[in-house]
């Protein structure tokens, strides 16, 4: 976690109106600055300095966008651009989003306030940004040619509205939709509740779920792809470049995970059980909630679950789509569990000395293996923890909880030292004779003491 934010001055004069507003002495300011940022790791949440107090959220390797005050109105300024993600070390995407990144930064705000977003467009296309839950006035809603004309290259648009509602939302393009989703214009949107004791945690994690065909050694995303996707990303990263979610012991922590992908994704995560207490719609009453492990996020939802850290340890969190937390897969590579791989490989290596044939006992043997890559291309099983290799790619990160960490920690704490007796072990002894069946019936219960 860094705290590397720079800011660039975006526009001058000549503000094109997205709304039947007129201008009024509150605009005379001009345009706030826009705030970009080029790191790829998770920046320290943006503790608000006036107006209502509220637990900033932490976006996994994103930030939040700051704002500015201008008579009572909080102005935000979003800039369309294309745009370079990290999505690992040793990959790199060309995008498009928003202020250096795709996602774009965070907007955090407060319910009831007035807020005015500028929205200024560096693409080569026309583009709208629709703002993904919120009640606001139609011409407001961001769907080019039905709220509002669309903003032209070079152009910028104001939206203002004010926030009726708390809750956890999300901003993406609604011009070229298609397209532009495909490149990663998208970003969450967060409303904290007025009443800063309402639903109150200690650490409040965000993440986006995306999603994008990249061709090993290329850079630019499919963007013609329908299901095929080959990179599972959250907030445009895949592991081992995705952050652990570092939380203090007795923490209450909230994670609120958004999909705008072309599927659902179940995620799971080891050690704890939750309650979801928040959709888009809004928050969940308490008499309403019931207990989960896995919880499944819908396309174009948000879930938000919550628990107390009271479990020690490194705890995994993944979506369990097991395709989903493998990097640059190849569809069309065919199982070969069980050939005799022996042969064949010699007869290939004398055309092709450095193949090696893989697969016949399993896949596992990847996780540790180094091989020739693509350029920019990340290997399908990677990342290594405290015991070997992970095996792991895609939507896949760790839940660090420790004792005494300070309030502002996010950092990775380094692994975790389980106590003495608690880490399974190899078993050298006599084995119990293991029970067998093959009969495909279905087999009663059998009361105890029966043969």
């Amino acid at each position: 976690m860094t705290d590397n934010l720079s800011r660039r001055q975006i526009l001058g004069a000549g503000a094109v109106l997205a709304s039947t507003a007129v201008w009024t002495p509150t605009m005379a300011r001009g345009i706030p600055e826009a705030a970009l940022m080029d790191n790829a790791t998770t920046q320290k949440p943006l503790v608000p300095t006036s107006g209502v107090d509220y637990q900033p959220v932490v976006t996994l390797n994103g930030w939040t966008l700051p704002h500015r005050m201008n008579n009572g109105v909080k102005e935000f300024h979003l800039v369309a651009e294309p745009v370079e993600r990290e999505m690992s070390p040793g990959m790199m995407a060309r995008l498009w989003g928003f202020n250096g990144q795709s996602p774009g930064p965070t907007i955090e705000a407060v319910e009831g306030d007035r807020i005015r977003i500028f929205v200024t467009n560096r693409l080569p296309e026309h583009t709208a940004v629709h703002w993904h839950g919120i009640i606001l006035p139609s011409g407001m809603d961001g769907v080019s040619g039905l709220s509002h004309p669309p903003i032209k290259p070079g152009k910028t648009f104001v939206y203002e509205f004010d926030l009726v509602k708390s809750g956890t939302f999300m901003y993406h393009s609604h011009g070229d939709e298609m397209v532009q989703m495909a490149m990663g214009m998208m970003g969450m949107f967060v409303v904290h509740p007025k009443d800063p004791a309402f639903m109150r945690v200690d650490r409040d994690f965000l993440i986006m779920l995306n999603a994008f065909d990249i061709d090993p050694g290329s850079y630019m995303p499919k963007v013609m792809t329908m299901t095929d996707f080959n990179l599972w990303a959250w907030n445009s990263r895949i592991f081992p470049g995705i952050d652990p979610l570092v939380i203090s012991k007795n923490d209450r922590a909230r994670v609120r995970v958004g999909n705008l992908t072309m599927t659902n994704h179940p995620i799971h995560m080891h050690g704890y059980d939750f309650e979801v207490t928040c959709t888009d719609g809004g928050w969940v009453p308490k008499e309403a909630r019931w207990p989960e492990v896995t919880v499944d996020i819908p396309v174009g939802g948000m879930r938000a679950y919550e628990f107390d850290a009271v479990h020690e340890g490194d705890w995994a969190i993944h979506c369990h789509k097991s395709h989903h937390t493998m990097n640059a897969m190849g569809h069309d590579v065919p199982t070969q569990i069980g050939i005799n791989a022996k042969s064949h490989g010699q007869k290939v290596r004398r055309v092709r000395p450095e193949f090696m044939p893989m697969g016949a006992d399993g896949m596992a043997d990847m996780g540790s293996m180094e091989m020739p890559l693509p350029d920019n291309t990340i290997p399908m099983m990677t990342g290594w923890g405290p015991f070997g290799p992970l095996e792991m790619g895609g939507m896949f990160s760790v839940v660090m909880v420790r004792e005494g960490l300070a309030s502002d920690q996010y950092t990775h704490p380094g692994w975790y030292k389980n106590p003495e007796g608690t880490v399974a072990y190899e078993w050298n002894g006599d084995l119990p004779k293991a029970t067998k069946s093959s009969s495909p019936e279905t087999m009663a219960p059998k009361k105890q003491g029966q043969g």
